[in-house]
């Protein structure tokens, strides 16, 4: 006895009219059951509507493919009743006045006694700001199986619409609600069971397709599945997303040849849905495609909603053929909704309205034009509005009859048949759960899988382009290179210690000044880790510790390298280990100064100013320009905030430390004064009468200035060089924790 798989009766009037699937080709027979009796899973059904689409119509599209997590080997075949709803949505935002006239002020006085007047204010209004309304009064429904397209101009509320629904603006602005099978949503377990695709592209350049699949996967698929089954998920969605041919090819950017736009384009559509999710929102997938990359990227999307999801997308002005493959559209205009329903109605619904759309016109083009002719006209789109009501009211009241005896699944309920068909939903097991809620747990693996996964990214980025570490490493080593030979084999005269003084302040200042590199870098993954923890990719605290750990070995390499060239170069005698570690620590310090502020400054200009002007104040204010003695009350407290001061006392300490080394003996008292050019023999007679005046015995043999001495000199007395370096490395660890609170404060990504 043969199955029949025919096309579910929930599906919109658009579907009906303009079935994706021809009949025959709906029609599944000989599919038996094993002998066991277990039914097929809904993604070998899916699999083999296409493959017989396929050999019928030609389409190279694969077919969506799901990945059966639970082994479930009895699945029921109807469809799974995901109902987003979403009523009376209302966002305004305070916009700044670009002047104020005189007459305005006088004009916006209301009268005391007369009505209030379209000049009086609004709520919320003053003369500098005026309130503007991007979304006003927005309700709709979207369903599983179904595409919803939120149509309009610029500037008409297609993106706000869609960051509304993704809970992308704060909740004390967004008024109305929105629901999903009659229940809340609330923001945790959005995040688990949706997925937002942006505009842009945000993608790791040098990073391969399959590569930035496979890695997604790594974050959004439980730990609990094995990672056989997980390159199975990655192989079926680049089959899914036609990407098979570039799948070796690298994602690429300005500087390096890869992926076109469409394929970039389908690669983050497919690093979102790569769990499977049940909400799929997409801001303009389209936009900057032509025809036909554009097409290929909503007959994705369709495929994406057969499997049970439902997709809702901002679009700017569809073809003939993208049409064909929405279910539901959503006109807006300034915030309000001109239109709602089926692409098949919209026809009816503007020979209704008294504007027939022709018969040869792209129904979308007309639609757009004419409200565009509305908006410029008087009295704006108030009558398409008003219009748009009445005829939404006259619906319902039709389809109120007719969906009467409908049932529908509670989200708890809908969830648990989600998963059961295979919805990867972030490994969402717990079916016994008392709420949907705590059916989905916040993050998919734990957070050490999460640091490795991240580490193995960094480390596969940053190893296809070495010049960028190779640049940095030449900067230290021919920095070091330039100390090594200017301040060749120091001697221990008085003109010896005053180089010393300054090699020691220039080398601590170059560890710092060289960390500036580390700013653009997290600069340019911002807006990728924005988007990958927005739907709980992974933790936020894994992404600092894992930034820590990869920048950690290029940091003993530099520490190292810029220490061997140096130390014996110079002649410096406080002990290599010692002077590699206080290196070690000052790469750390600087490297976790770096990265905190390009946590907290958006640009990369601005950033380099900041860090360049800072660094210049820490090394002002590090003891070598002027005493901490000699540094007035008021600015005392800089001194203690320099991170140059701690290594630069540190060197010195461990080089000046010998209470018996001398560096001023005899006649090199007379070395630093102008009495430094009399003749050697004049020098030993003013030694002997200073001698005869202190009564005490000063030959040019005589030890006057110690290590200890010089250090008292410099005020370098208050710490010793161990607590230095352990200062220097609390430092680091500070700035590492500033640097997640500003990722934890600054990228909630909601408007407000």
């Amino acid at each position: 006895m043969s199955n029949r798989v025919v096309a579910e009766n929930n599906t919109s009037p658009a579907r009906d009219t303009l079935p994706f699937f021809s009949t025959n080709s709906m029609e599944l027979t000989h599919i038996t059951r094993a002998a066991s009796g277990v039914s097929p899973t809904l993604g070998q059904l899916l699999k083999r509507v296409g493959d017989v689409r396929k050999e019928q119509t030609g389409d190279e599209t694969p077919v969506h493919q799901i990945l059966d997590v639970s082994d479930t080997s009895s699945v029921e075949t109807r469809s799974l009743p995901f109902v987003l709803s979403f009523n009376n949505l209302t966002y305004s935002v305070q916009a700044r006045r670009k002047f104020i006239t005189l007459p305005a002020v006088f004009r916006r006085q209301p009268h005391p006694l007369g009505p209030v007047t379209a000049t009086d204010p609004v709520p919320g209004e003053n003369l500098f700001s005026k309130t503007k309304t991007l979304l006003n009064d927005i309700s709709g429904e979207a369903r599983d199986g179904e595409i919803m397209a939120v149509l309009g101009a610029s500037g008409s509320g297609k993106s706000t619409l869609i960051d509304a629904l993704a809970n992308r603006i704060a909740k004390e602005s967004l008024k109305g609600t929105i629901k999903l099978n009659g229940e809340v949503l609330e923001s945790r377990m959005l995040k688990v069971i949706s997925a937002y695709v942006m505009q842009d592209d945000l993608l790791f350049p040098m990073l391969t397709v399959e590569e930035t699949l496979m890695f997604a996967a790594e974050f959004r698929l439980p730990r609990t599945l094995s990672k056989s089954k997980k390159k199975i998920r990655v192989q079926a969605l680049i089959d899914q997303l036609g990407l098979r041919n570039a799948a070796k090819t690298v994602i690429g950017d300005e500087g390096h040849r890869g992926v076109s736009g469409g394929e970039r384009r389908r690669v983050s559509i497919g690093i979102d849905i790569i769990h499977d999710p049940i909400l799929l929102f997409l801001d303009e997938p389209t936009s900057g495609l032509d025809s036909t990359s554009a097409y290929m990227v909503v007959k994705v999307l369709q495929r994406i909603a057969q499997s049970g999801s439902i997709v809702i997308m901002s679009i700017h002005q569809p073809s003939y053929r993208i049409l064909g493959l929405l279910d539901r559209m959503i006109f807006l205009s300034r915030g309000q909704t001109v239109y709602s329903g089926s692409p098949m109605n919209l026809t009816h619904f503007f020979d209704e309205f008294g504007h027939p759309i022709p018969e040869n016109e792209n129904r979308t083009e007309f639609a757009l034009d004419l409200i565009r002719e509305l908006e410029g006209s008087p009295g704006g789109t108030k009558s398409l509005v008003e219009f748009n009501k009445t005829w939404q009211n006259m619906k319902q009241s039709r389809n109120t009859n007719a969906h009467s005896d409908s049932q529908g699944l509670s989200l708890k309920e809908a969830i648990s048949a989600s998963i059961s068909r295979g919805k990867l939903v972030s490994g969402a097991t717990n079916n016994d759960a008392s709420s949907p809620t705590s059916m989905v747990p916040n993050f998919a693996n734990p957070a050490w899988k999460e640091m490795v996964v991240l580490s193995q990214r960094s480390v596969t980025n940053s190893r296809r382009m070495p010049e960028l570490f190779g640049i940095r490493a030449g900067a230290v080593m021919v920095t070091g290179f330039i100390l090594a030979t200017i301040f060749w084999q120091l001697d221990n005269s008085p003109k010896g210690v005053q180089e010393r003084l300054g090699f020691f302040a220039f080398a601590m200042s170059t560890t710092f000044y060289t960390c500036a590199d580390a700013l653009p870098v997290f600069l340019q993954e911002r807006y990728i880790f924005m988007r990958e923890t927005a739907h709980n990719a992974y933790r936020r605290s894994s992404y600092v510790l894992s930034h820590t750990l990869t920048s950690l070995p290029a940091l003993v390499f530099l520490s190292f390298a810029f220490s061997a060239i140096t130390f014996w170069a110079v002649g410096l005698d406080g002990g290599f280990f010692f002077y590699f570690l206080m290196m070690f620590a000052s790469f750390w310090a600087g490297n976790s100064f770096v990265t905190f502020l390009s946590g907290v400054v958006p640009h990369v200009m601005l950033g380099y100013t900041v860090v360049v002007a800072i660094l210049a104040y820490f090394l002002l204010f590090s003891g070598f320009f002027i005493n901490r003695d000699r540094i007035p009350p008021y600015w005392i407290w800089f001194h203690y905030l320099s991170l140059v001061k701690y290594p630069y006392e540190a060197v010195l300490q461990s080089e000046f430390g010998n209470p018996v080394k001398c560096f001023v003996r005899g006649v090199q008292i007379f070395d630093n004064t102008p009495l430094a050019a009399v003749p050697t023999a004049m020098k030993v007679r003013l030694l002997e009468t200073l001698s005869r005046t202190l009564n005490m015995r000063i030959t040019t043999s005589t030890c006057l200035t110690t290590g200890v001495d010089i250090l008292d000199k410099e005020a370098v007395n208050q710490l010793s060089k161990w607590s230095c370096l352990w200062i220097t490395v609390a430092w680091g660890f500070f700035f590492r924790f500033l640097f997640y609170f500003s990722l934890l404060l600054g990228s909630k990504n909601k408007r407000r």
